[in-house]
């Protein structure tokens, strides 16, 4: 696994083992801290409230070639009264971010969980039931951005969007249609 501390190495070592995901996602109201833990618990300057067995993550795939791998956040037992907020709140192209950490015998958080997954918010998805519903929100990873054309153009607007002030496109469409003689005529 990648640059795992001292702490993080001992603790799988070790034959007790207590696993914990956390999750941070912004939304267009503020970010949402959960993790898989019962109750409150502070790490890296934040508080993470504890959804139990409630949020669920897809599995988190890594390998050596260059794809754009996605993962999925899982929020089941939500009442129906907050679908609306979640479907207002979430917003296209928002982070999400993935840690796996391990917790210590008396249930405090070993130093430095390790991040498993960053992306980018692309659909959420709810399923109804009866009382309660499930949404599924899935994030993309920024190299899904290698297939999407890019929309630059050669003109002095495009230019001073980039580079205001930059004049090195400012004649472009005033030679378009310029002849041009070369040579002897």
């Amino acid at each position: 696994m990648r640059n795992l501390t001292p702490e993080l190495e001992a603790a799988l070592i070790a034959a007790d083992v207590r696993p914990a995901l956390f999750f941070e996602g912004q939304f267009a109201s503020g970010f949402v801290r959960l993790w898989t833990g019962l109750g409150d618990v502070t790490w890296g300057g934040q508080t993470w409230t504890g959804a139990g067995t409630l949020v669920g993550f897809s599995g988190i795939e890594e390998g050596s070639d260059i794809v754009a791998r996605g993962a999925s956040v899982t929020l089941s037992g939500v009442p129906v009264s907050l679908v609306s907020l979640a479907i207002l709140d979430a917003q296209q192209g928002l982070p999400g971010r993935c840690w796996v950490g391990l917790l210590a015998p008396d249930a405090t958080i070993i130093v430095d969980p390790v991040l498993a997954f960053a992306g980018r918010l692309d659909v959420p998805t709810i399923t109804d039931g009866a009382e309660t519903c499930t949404i599924t929100i899935t994030y993309e990873s920024r190299l899904i951005d290698l297939n999407r054309p890019r929309e630059l153009r050669y003109t002095d607007e495009a230019q001073q969007q980039l580079y205001p002030g930059d004049r090195g496109f400012e004649y472009v469409t005033t030679i378009q249609d310029k002849e041009l003689r070369w040579g002897r005529g």
